[in-house]
Formats: structure tokens, sequence, C-alpha cells
């Protein structure tokens, strides 16, 4: 049984793992953080993914978990409302689309407790060291013995790990697209009924959206930027700069801002994308954000993930495998897909895309290829 260590636990990772468990792989996935992550903000399984998670059987239960928007407003830095729906909110797209909108931690949940009793999971912990010979990679950790795998995945991220130990500074791939994001929970102190609230002024915006029975609210607070040179780890440093620069906006901004230093769930990066040329180095090849990244401007960053995920297990069990052929084919089927949805981050600038480019891109590619 060949052995794959998958770097990442939240959704390529595990997804990844579920599926080279079907075609009979032996997977271990290692999780810097100490259990599944929690917070974080909506994400959306739309076109060729939701095929994916109906593949694995989950998709009632994933329809089970979506959001309940009944529509937004969109207001000025001073809370002037200055338009308002009922048929398309921003987080999402239209609200009577098939496409499903969840919270990145249920989906979490749901590949973790999928996963758990059949896949090895090593969290806190996280890969330091990566050496390649002809029949295996050699993988040391921060905690955990020294291992030897015979395939290695990075599915860690934006700011992978695996990707900088095999193919070098994230400077060479990360394409920063000019917006820096926070997210974080706070109590629904807006008394918000399954309405979202969107505001802008300037380069300066975010948005407050209801969740869990609008007990909880996961607020966006964000600035447009050029490149800025931050520690990704330092989160005081983080806030600093989300509170400097939105502190002076009306409305219930500061209110958020002053929730914001209390959140324990609180994130924030640029909002960026991840270009290579290759995914693939030997026995080991990258999934996910971590090879392309769409950015959350997309909305499409989890579903490159699931389709990616099932696409790479496919090629692996396919080609019994041989990971030079698996990996050459996981590229030749991917990214005609993940080129048509990184557009969808860039073509509207300071706006979502046009749902009509929305619906080509969740789909653009067919998953029975064989």
């Amino acid at each position: 049984m060949r052995t794959v260590l998958i770097s990442g636990g939240s959704v390529a990772g595990p997804a990844l793992a579920w599926w080279l468990r079907r075609h009979g792989f032996a997977p271990t996935v290692v999780e810097r953080a100490p259990a599944p992550r929690q917070g974080g903000q909506t994400i959306d399984v739309r076109g060729a993914a939701l095929d994916v998670v109906e593949r694995m059987g989950w998709l009632d239960r994933l329809r089970r978990m979506r959001t309940r928007t009944r529509g937004m407003s969109m207001l000025d830095g001073q809370g002037n409302e200055l338009m308002r729906s009922t048929e398309h909110a921003l987080s999402s797209g239209r609200l009577d689309s098939e496409d499903i909108e969840v919270l990145r931690e249920d989906l979490t949940a749901l590949l973790h407790t999928g996963t758990r009793d059949d896949v090895e999971y090593l969290f806190g912990d996280s890969v330091t060291v990566i050496e390649q010979t002809d029949h295996e990679v050699r993988v040391e950790f921060e905690r955990a013995v020294p291992r030897a795998f015979d395939l290695v995945v990075g599915a860690d991220g934006l700011h992978s790990t695996v990707r900088r130990l095999v193919f070098g500074p994230e400077t060479e791939f990360v394409r920063h697209l000019g917006t820096y994001l926070s997210v974080f929970s706070a109590d629904n102190f807006l008394e918000l009924d399954n309405w979202q609230i969107w505001f802008q002024e300037g380069d300066l915006g975010g948005a407050v959206l209801p969740v869990r029975d609008n007990t909880e609210l996961r607020v966006n607070l964000g600035f447009a930027a050029g490149r800025l040179d931050y520690d990704y780890r330092d989160v005081d440093a983080q806030r600093r700069m989300v509170a400097d620069r939105l502190g002076g906006l009306g409305w219930e901004v500061p209110r958020l801002v002053a929730d914001m230093w209390q959140a324990p769930d609180f994130y924030f990066d640029a909002m960026a994308q991840v270009r290579m040329p290759t995914w693939s180095n030997g026995r080991v090849t990258l999934l996910g954000d971590a090879a392309y990244c769409p950015s959350p401007l997309s909305g499409q960053g989890t579903s490159l993930a699931l389709v990616g995920a099932y696409v790479l297990a496919a090629e692996l069990a396919v080609t019994g495998g041989d990971h030079r052929r698996a990996f050459a084919a996981y590229e030749h089927r991917m990214r005609p897909f993940v080129a048509a949805n990184q557009a969808l981050a860039t073509e509207n600038q300071g706006g979502p895309p046009s749902p009509e480019s929305m619906d080509r891109a969740k789909s653009a590619i067919t998953l029975d290829q064989r």
C-alpha cells in the first residue's frame, strides 16, 4: 500500500485523504493547528465541486449546513444605505442558485469526521525537512520522528511550507492583488436576521454576516494597499494595521474594530494568487491554494481544492501510483479549470465576477476524463 503524506488539514488535504483511502492508498495528514481549525469566512461549493461532494455521498449533509441569507444591504462608510437586494448577496451570488454557501469550519469538520477513522492525523505538527530519493521521500517534523513516504502533497495553503521547501520562496509564486482582508467572529449585537450588511468608503470596506441561527456575526474588514512587509504570524501587528486604517469610519465600524481585539479566531492575509510553472517536483506535488490559490476575490478557492483533490486521487489510482504520469495528468486536467477560476478575481476590479463568468468557470472541467 503506497503511503502519502499530506501537509494541511483544512479542505484540500482531508478531501484528498478521503479519496486516496477509497483508492487503496495510506494517507497521513499533518496539520500545524492542534485540532480542526475553527472560525473563518463563509465559503462556496459550486459547479464541479458539488459533483465531487455528491460522489462522496455528502451532498444532503452539506445542504443542511448552508447559510440562510435572505438578502443584503450596501452602506457607505457612515452607514447610509446605498442599495439592497433580496436576489443576491456579495458573499454567495444569486440566492436562488444551486450553489451552497457554508461556514468554512463546518466543511472542515465534515471532512475531518468523514476521514478520522481510517486516516492518520498528526495535529500540532508541521514539516521541517523534505529529502527525495528515487524511491521515497524522507520527511522531518517539528515534533514527530522522521519518516519516509512514497509521495508528499502540499495542501498547506497560500503560505505553503512544502512549496517553500521543495520549490523555493513564496515571493517567486505569490502575486499580490492589492487588497488585505481580516475575518473574525463577534456577537450579533446588530440583531441581524439572516441579512448581510456590506459597507465601503473609498479603499476601505467590510461586511457583517449573521450565522449560527443569527447568534453570531462573521465580520470582514479590509483595505486596499500595495504589498506590505509584515509577519503573517504576528496577530497583534495585523490587528493594529486593520484598526489604524478602518478606525476612522462611522456606522458600527468602531464597535467592530473593538470586537476584533477580543476575537480568538482572528485571521488576516493579503488577497493574492499563486502562479507556478509546475506544481510537481519528483515525488512531491501541490494541491489547492498551495499550488493555485485564486484568492477569496474569486469565490472559488474551496471548489478548486475539492475538485483538485478528486482529480489528483483519480490520476494516482488510474496510473497505479505512478507519480510521474499521475502528476502530469493532474496538471493537464486542472490547469484550464484553474485559469478560468483565477480570472474571476481580476475581471472586475473592486467588485465580484459577473454571474455569466462564474457560471462558465465553476463547471469548466469534466470529472470523468477517462
